[in-house]
């Protein structure tokens, strides 16, 4: 493509986006499904996630590596 045909498409290309830009910023837009229960959404997940794992940490009898201070008694000593 010539380079004076390649510039003058381009600029038609900018041209065009930015009209599209400026249309999309004059008009009224209505809230979603997202604008409207997205922070509600998140919530919810974040909440189930915690009380699923939660639950699970506590209920399924995983040994979680306490200290043994004051389970293990140490072997008497054998003379000999």
């Amino acid at each position: 493509m010539l380079p004076l045909a390649k510039n003058a498409l381009s600029r038609l290309q900018v041209r065009s986006i930015q009209q599209v830009v400026a249309r999309h910023g004059h008009q009224k837009r209505t809230p979603d499904f997202h604008d409207k229960y997205g922070n509600a959404i998140l919530a919810a997940g974040g909440l189930f996630c915690i009380s699923a794992w939660t639950y699970t940490a506590t209920q399924i009898g995983i040994e979680w590596n306490l200290s043994p201070v004051g389970r293990v008694t140490p072997k008497e000593w054998r003379d000999q």
